[in-house]
C-alpha cells in the first residue's frame, strides 16, 4: 500500500498554516498571534521543536481557541472549498484505494479534504471538540504510534514525504520511499 505524509507532500503548503489564517480571517484577534506561529513553523521545519515543545509552549492557546469554534465540520467544508486548489495533480495519478495519509493536520479537517480525494484511511491529531484538548499530536516520531494503532497490520510499500527529517521512521518502515519537492518526485529508498 501506499502511504503518504500531507502538507507540502499531497498539498502544496501547510494545510495547518493555511487553517490558521482562515481563522484570521474569522477571527482577526488571532492576528497577533502571526509572529508565534511562523517562528513555531520555522522551528518545525528547521526540527528544533520537539512534540513536547510544541505541546508545552502552544497547546493551552490552541485548546482556548478550540473550545469557541461552533462547527469543526462546517469550518472544514469552507476551507476545503478554497483551497482544494492546492492538491498537487501528481496525487491524482498514483491515488490507490488502499492508500492512508499520517498527517500532522487535524483529523476534523483531514476528514473532509480525504472524502473530496477518496481516501478512506487517515491519521492525524486529533481534538475533543468539547474541550478544544489536543488528544494526539501526530508527527515526527509521534506518526509512527498512531499509524500502528490505526492500522496494526499495514504494510507500507510506498512512502510519499517532502521531509526524511521529519518522517524518518516511517522511511524506515516502508519498503520504499520518495521525497517530493513541489511536483517532483525522487526515490530515495
Amino acid at each position: 500500500m501506499n502511504v503518504y505524509d500531507f502538507d507540502n507532500t499531497i498539498y502544496d503548503g501547510e494545510s495547518v498554516l493555511d487553517l490558521f489564517f482562515f481563522y484570521v480571517k474569522k477571527d482577526p484577534y488571532l492576528i497577533r498571534y502571526i509572529p508565534k506561529v511562523f517562528y513555531a513553523l520555522a522551528k518545525y521545519k528547521a526540527g528544533k521543536l520537539t512534540v513536547e515543545d510544541a505541546i508545552a509552549r502552544y497547546a493551552s492557546f490552541v485548546e482556548d481557541y478550540f473550545r469557541g469554534i461552533k462547527d469543526f465540520r462546517a469550518d472544514a467544508v469552507e476551507f476545503w472549498d478554497k483551497h482544494m486548489k492546492n492538491i498537487k495533480p501528481f496525487y491524482a495519478e498514483l491515488r490507490k484505494e488502499d492508500d492512508i495519509i499520517v498527517t500532522a493536520s487535524l483529523e476534523f479537517s483531514m476528514e473532509e479534504i480525504c472524502r473530496r480525494l477518496g481516501v478512506k484511511r487517515y491519521v492525524g491529531s486529533t481534538i475533543d471538540e468539547a474541550t478544544g484538548k489536543v488528544t494526539r499530536l501526530c508527527m515526527r516520531s509521534r506518526k509512527v504510534p498512531a499509524f500502528l494503532e490505526a492500522f496494526p497490520d499495514a504494510h507500507i510499500d510506498n512512502f510519499y514525504t517532502d521531509s526524511t527529517k521529519n518522517d524518518a521512521p516511517l522511511i524506515d518502515m516502508a519498503d520504499h520511499a520518495f521525497l517530493v519537492k513541489g511536483n517532483k518526485i525522487k526515490q530515495i529508498k
